[in-house]
């Protein structure tokens, strides 16, 4: 973990609430992870907690790190406004991410609304070595807007909407259920609303097929030391922060 200074190279909106951010990075490049996520510092001194955001994608030749982000509370507004040429501090990498010591598999990567925010470094690192088909869902094609960021040229990509305004009209489910029948697939990795994950977790499970899910809680320290973040698992209580933000969906409680 790494506390660091950052310069903001760019801070562009997406769709309606939705924001990339990119700094220059330095120390926590190289240590960086697809699935962790970093606490970024307000600038204003009377919010007193960093927030949590989910790394989006490293680029470690031109040390660029990225956070795709929604503006849903105070320090997120903040963010908004930050422009080029400041500074925010970052404290990360934290967590555990995904695990990528996988190689010659058939992956499914499914990302739904903000649940694409880890999916673009995910996809980058598991291409390399593996077989990935990725799928995403958003409610219209304005959700799904930061695509358009994401390097695709050589991934399967399937696309679904709510409102059929883009892609196949439905949810991710759709599509998974007829890669499934068609293909081996050997593990699904996704991210995205807790209704979304509980529908990917049933049928990776009735299908026997290795499942990992990324979770969100409200994060007070972004390192263990409260309780903000605990969940109850097959396993006992676990701490979102420190022992996820990936699992694996066989110790999650799906009920």
């Amino acid at each position: 973990m790494f506390l660091e200074d950052c310069i903001v190279l760019e801070n562009n909106k997406i769709s309606d609430s939705y924001y990339l951010l990119k700094l220059k990075g330095e120390k926590s490049i190289s240590a960086a992870k697809p699935g962790q996520f970093y606490m970024l510092q307000c600038k204003n001194e009377s919010t007193l907690l960093r927030r949590p955001i989910s790394l989006h994608y490293i680029d470690t030749d031109k040390k660029i790190i990225e956070f795709y982000y929604e503006v849903k509370g105070k320090g997120t507004n903040e963010f908004k406004t930050i422009k080029p040429g400041e500074n925010i501090n970052l404290q990360g990498p934290l967590g555990n991410g995904f695990d990528i010591d996988v190689q010659d598999k058939n992956i499914v990567v499914i990302g739904g609304g903000m649940g694409m925010a880890p999916m673009k470094f995910l996809i980058k690192v598991l291409s390399q070595k593996n077989n990935v088909t990725f799928i995403s869902g958003g409610r219209n094609k304005e959700s799904i807007n930061i695509l358009d960021n994401f390097n695709l040229e050589s991934i399967e990509t399937i696309i679904t909407t709510d409102d059929g305004s883009l892609g196949i009209k439905g949810n991710v489910t759709v599509p998974l259920l007829k890669i499934l029948k068609d293909k081996n697939i050997d593990k699904i990795y996704t991210c995205g609303p807790q209704i979304m994950m509980k529908h990917i977790m049933d049928i990776a499970h009735k299908h026997n097929v290795l499942c990992e899910v990324s979770l969100e809680e409200r994060m007070g320290c972004g390192v263990g030391a409260c309780v903000g973040c605990s969940i109850l698992t097959k396993e006992g209580m676990k701490k979102v922060c420190k022992d996820g933000p990936v699992f694996n969906s066989k110790i999650i409680i799906n009920d």
